[in-house]
């Protein structure tokens, strides 16, 4: 009960000492000095999502005809997983994609 007391007050006086941070007033708005800069980054962090989502679908397919390979009798349920996994990598990107859009702004 002793070490969850202290615990509990160490938490309250860590959470604390940030309350100034809160009182400081708004930070000053810089200049967008490299617009084009700021799209290019864009498009090389989006192509590494795309690259990466590319190899993630790819070795799913790979492991999808290998297994049903090995039993045919499960190559059902081994392509409803298979769709599952392409869909949430493929939603992946689409997000990246959306982040991009957001930034580029």
């Amino acid at each position: 009960m002793r070490r969850l007391n202290v615990l509990f007050f160490a938490l309250v006086a860590v959470l604390l000492t940030a309350v100034p941070a809160f009182a400081e007033g708004p930070a000053t708005a810089v200049a967008d000095n490299n617009p084009g800069l700021k799209a290019i980054a864009a498009g090389v962090g989006f192509a590494i999502a795309v690259v990466g989502g590319a190899l993630g679908q790819s070795r799913i397919g790979a492991a999808a005809v290998e297994g049903a390979a090995r039993n045919p009798g499960a190559a059902g349920r081994i392509q409803t997983m298979m769709i599952l996994g392409l869909a949430l990598i493929e939603s992946l990107v689409l997000f990246a994609l959306l982040v991009v859009f957001a930034k580029i702004n």
